[in-house]
């Protein structure tokens, strides 16, 4: 007969035991997931409610340290703009950068006559724009109109101000941005002189302190602010500067390609009842790029007249040209910049064509804009921000370029230099080019040749010198359109060199026994 023994039942001290563990888990589970379910609504909410206005910002607000205490991840962002930062082109100097006319002395030659050939610099931070436009030789030591203020202050309270007094209101009768009192504030102050331009802006309120009296947020002027790019009521995106708003309508208005400006070529299939509006008609991504351009463009910023974009015929180098050679001032004389101190030609001056030069390379025609890479998307916590350093994307290409391009960051700054590289050699070329065409011209001015003679010489001289200036001015070494920079170059160097031939041919022609005395 067999025996089993009998089963043994799990002492009450185990049970006990594993009743405090499956305690102790599912209490830690609950947790984590509360803690992750209220991590999630926090970081909606956060998303949700990006800022919390501490203080009021208006239109008259161009301290940016007050928009600060409301958007601070914005103004810190932009605080770095004063920054030392170097790429091999670029970046921003802590001091007042060194001269690039003592560095590429042609550029002081093709300047001969124009306040440029006292004093041009490398561009820094843009914190510092306005401070160092007050330093420079052509503000100190040549009279310069209001114009040059247009790009370089937060000025638009300063022009709603005069216009306002100008039609016998008062500043605080302003309801919004008051766009008819900032276009009159803006045409009469142009052409003033640029000390008292200045003056004006000390005279207007600027939002600091908050919350007091006009009189007490007197005596500073400010660099482009926060309140030149973004409504302060909804903080969208906007364009605020006069000379790009009828620069724009008279772009939108020609008949020349836009294909990457969607927005254009609506406006142009619409009844054009009314002209292109770009803070109405314009797709956020457009003004993505078109609060840049507000200034980073060619303009005619002297003292013969208001300030204006040479947009009319189109934004190409030669249709700038085009227009500004049928171009007259008030007075009825010729369109010029300058009179050549050497060769007493009449030359234009490129300012800082960014905007027109993006316009014609793949990054425009593919829907990138200006602030996809020099101002891309951050996050910070649950909060996508654009990062308001703005800076060279070869200082930030994991955000700048890699979003888009899967490839290595060496690689990535190989290419880009390689671009820049090759500009920066061909542009030496024309300067030397440009160079030697001054030199014979001036042969054949001191050889005696008539006024009409010389005309021709002028006009071949203007067209290289413009076509050099027009890629030295912009500031991406030829990277926003890399074939375009080389074509504008290509042109630059024949037309030099037709200059300095005919300049030769002409001299030789005046004088004909200089080829006996020397054999």
């Amino acid at each position: 007969m067999s025996t089993s023994k009998p089963e043994e039942k799990p002492s009450r001290k185990r049970i006990l035991k594993w009743f405090i563990l499956t305690g102790i888990i599912s209490a830690g589970a609950t947790a984590g997931i509360a803690w992750l379910l209220t991590t999630m609504f926090e970081r909606k909410a956060e998303a949700m409610n990006p800022y919390v206005r501490l203080v009021e910002v208006t239109e008259n607000t161009t301290d940016p340290a007050q928009w600060g205490k409301n958007w601070p991840r914005q103004y810190d962002a932009y605080m770095r703009t004063v920054d030392e930062t170097h790429t091999r082109y670029g970046g921003s100097e802590g001091a007042i950068p060194e001269s690039r006319i003592e560095r590429d002395p042609w550029l002081q030659r093709m300047f001969r006559g124009y306040a440029f050939a006292l004093d041009f610099r490398d561009r820094r931070g843009h914190a510092y724009m306005l401070y160092d436009q007050t330093q420079s030789k052509r503000i100190t030591e040549r009279p310069q109109p209001g114009a040059c203020l247009h790009c370089h202050a937060s000025a638009a309270p300063t022009w709603r101000r005069i216009g306002f007094e100008d039609s016998g209101r008062s500043f605080a009768d302003a309801s919004g941005f008051e766009w008819q009192a900032v276009m009159t504030g803006f045409e009469k102050m142009s052409t003033i002189p640029y000390h008292e331009a200045f003056e004006m802006m000390l005279q207007t309120p600027d939002g600091t302190p908050a919350n007091e009296p006009a009189e007490h947020q007197l005596g500073d002027a400010h660099p482009v602010s926060c309140v030149d790019c973004h409504d302060p009521d909804t903080m969208a995106l906007r364009v605020t500067r006069p000379g790009f708003v009828r620069g724009i309508q008279a772009f939108a208005r020609s008949d020349k390609e836009a294909p990457h400006l969607p927005s254009i070529e609506r406006w142009r299939k619409g009844d054009r009842a009314k002209d292109y509006d770009p803070n109405v008609d314009a797709t956020r991504q457009e003004m993505r790029s078109f609060s840049c351009a507000q200034c980073h463009v060619e303009y005619y910023c002297g003292p013969k007249t208001t300030l204006f974009y040479p947009w009319d015929k189109g934004i190409k180098m030669e249709e700038i040209e085009s227009f500004y050679e049928e171009t007259t001032f008030p007075d009825g004389s010729p369109f010029v910049d300058f009179v050549h101190a050497e060769t007493d030609a009449p030359v234009f001056k490129a300012q800082h064509p960014e905007f027109e030069m993006w316009s014609q390379g793949i990054h425009a025609r593919s829907g990138v804009s200006c602030a996809d890479c020099h101002m891309p998307y951050k996050r910070e916590g649950a909060t996508k921000v654009s990062d308001h350093w703005v800076r060279s994307p070869l200082l930030n290409v994991s955000r700048s370029c890699q979003t888009c391009h899967a490839y290595p960051e060496e690689e990535l700054l190989a290419r880009v230099h390689a671009i820049q590289d090759r500009t920066h050699s061909l542009m030496g070329k024309a300067g030397e080019a440009l160079d030697e065409a001054l030199t014979a011209i001036v042969s054949a001015k001191e050889g005696g040749l008539s006024a009409e003679e010389l005309s021709e010489i002028h006009g071949l001289q203007r067209k290289a010198q413009w076509r050099l200036d027009f890629v030295n001015a912009e500031n991406s070494m030829g990277f926003h359109a890399p074939q375009e920079a080389a074509r504008i170059l290509g042109e630059s160097i024949d037309y030099s060199r037709q200059a300095q031939v005919r300049a030769l041919e002409l001299w030789l022609k005046a004088k004909p026994d200089n080829s006996k005395e020397e054999q």
